[in-house]
């Protein structure tokens, strides 16, 4: 009998979809226009790239990112010429931004987060409001203390 180790699979990144010299850029804008720690804002860029990959590879646009997540996606879309630059070499079409804050419930948050884990996409969890140790209502994903 033989025993077969398996070998972990490593997760994308959102961060590599882009160069590294566009994710400092908007990751360092993100941090000023939004008042996030550099190093928060990475990880919420990171995020919002996951997430625009997963909703424009699948054209699911019933998905939505959370309240932490979407300023990355308007970090993004307010670099105009990369972000169109970009949505074309990803999908051939641009991914417009239909906001909806009203549908950002748990389970949506939970059912966005796992397709973005389907993808193979490392999610934090805490930006998603989708950790175990989530505190509601002060805490999912959409507040302060999440980061």
């Amino acid at each position: 009998m033989t025993t077969m180790v398996e070998t972990p699979v490593a997760l994308r990144h959102g961060r590599d979809l882009v160069s590294p010299e566009l994710f400092e850029k908007l990751s360092a804008f993100c941090a000023a226009e939004y008042g996030h720690e550099l190093s928060t804002a990475r990880k919420v860029m990171d995020q919002a790239l996951a997430f625009l990959k997963v909703m424009g590879d699948a054209k699911a646009f019933d998905m939505a990112p959370s309240e932490i997540v979407d300023p990355g996606w308007h970090t993004f879309m307010l670099h105009t010429q990369d972000y169109a630059t970009w949505c074309e070499e990803q999908f051939g079409y641009f991914v417009h931004h239909a906001p909806n804050s009203k549908i950002r419930t748990r389970p949506l948050m939970v059912s966005v987060a796992d397709r973005i884990k389907a993808a193979g996409f490392e999610v934090d969890e805490r930006l998603w409001g989708t950790s175990a140790d989530c505190n509601q209502p002060a805490c999912c994903g959409d507040g302060g203390c999440c980061c």
